[in-house]
This record gives structure tokens, sequence and C-alpha cells, in this order.
């Protein structure tokens, strides 16, 4: 069982800052193209939305100047980036290292979400569908981005590796061991 850390990592307000100021379409087409990439090396993935697969979900990092919209779309994921609070069925908040911890299983998302680190609002049977799909899935972010960036996959890790140390923020899926 995957455990919480009594202090989460926060994004560097000085990059949130600037991340405020860049433009976000780009960002939300490489996000959508990275995210059919992920759905075609796991379909059970949005399968297992079951009947959320068509649900728009809010991932609000609480510490990014964006909010972060999926609409599944029946396995071809929309990514959409977009300042303000933006409208769907499920809004999963906190940190941006939880979220990305979350994903990884290396936090509890129970223990997030009465630790109140993370708040859901709207369906919760929606955000537990996604839940349970991402859990699943058991998804590790750098080795999705390592499988599409061919040449560049060795030092594409060494870099995450080295912004996991300095940060803190699991950017990897940790072993079952280090898990628990």
């Amino acid at each position: 069982m995957p455990h919480a850390q009594a202090t989460i990592p926060l994004f560097p307000p000085p990059l949130a800052r600037a991340l405020g100021m860049m433009p976000l379409t780009p960002l939300s087409l490489t996000l959508t193209a990275y995210s059919r990439k992920i759905a075609k090396a796991h379909p059970g993935l949005f399968r297992r939305l079951g009947a959320f697969d068509h649900t728009g979900f809010i991932l609000d990092p609480t510490d990014l100047p964006f909010v972060i919209c999926l609409q599944p779309n029946g396995g071809v994921p929309r990514v959409t980036l977009m300042r303000g609070k933006g409208t769907g069925t499920a809004r999963i908040s906190g940190p941006l290292a939880a979220l990305i911890g979350l994903v990884h299983g290396a936090y509890d998302g129970d223990a997030l979400f009465f630790s109140r680190d993370l708040v859901v609002e709207g369906d919760t049977s929606a955000a537990l569908a996604l839940r349970n799909a991402v859990d699943d899935a058991e998804l590790d972010l750098s080795q999705e981005i390592a499988a599409i960036t061919g040449p560049l996959a060795r030092p594409l890790q060494t870099l995450i590796a080295f912004a996991q140390r300095r940060t803190g923020v699991c950017l990897t899926r940790p072993d079952e061991a280090e898990a628990w």
C-alpha cells in the first residue's frame, strides 16, 4: 500500500508565475498527443472508466496557474489547459506533486483526501472511477515519455531522475519495495 508523505512538495512560485505567462495551447496539444499515446498503450485505462468514459474531469494543481481539463472521449482523450476554474463533472484539486504521486501510486489517495491535501468536488463516483482506472493501469509517466522519445529516452530518464531527487516529486513509479 502506498504511503503519504508528511510534506508534499509544492511547485516553486517563481516557475508557476512564469508558466502563468506562457500560452497554454502548445502545451495542451502536446499533452493531448501524449495522452493519446498512453491510451494506445493502455486501452484498458479508458475502458475501466465505464459509464464515465465521456465525462469531463478537471484536475486542478493548486500550485499552478491553470487547470487541466481531461476529456476521455471513449479512449481518444483530449487535454486542455485553461486559466480559471474550468468546467467538468468532477474536480480533483491538490498540489501537482500529489496529483502526479497518485498516478504513480506513491501516495495513498484516501490518506490525501482525509488529510485535505486532495479535494474532490462534483460527481465523486466519476472521480473514483478515474482513480480506480489510473490505479489499475499502474502508469509510469516517465516510462511513457521515454517510449515515445526514441534516442532521447536515456538522457531524458537521467534528467527525470535528477529532477525527482532535487524536487522530491515522485516522477516515476516507485518499486514495490519502496512503496512499502
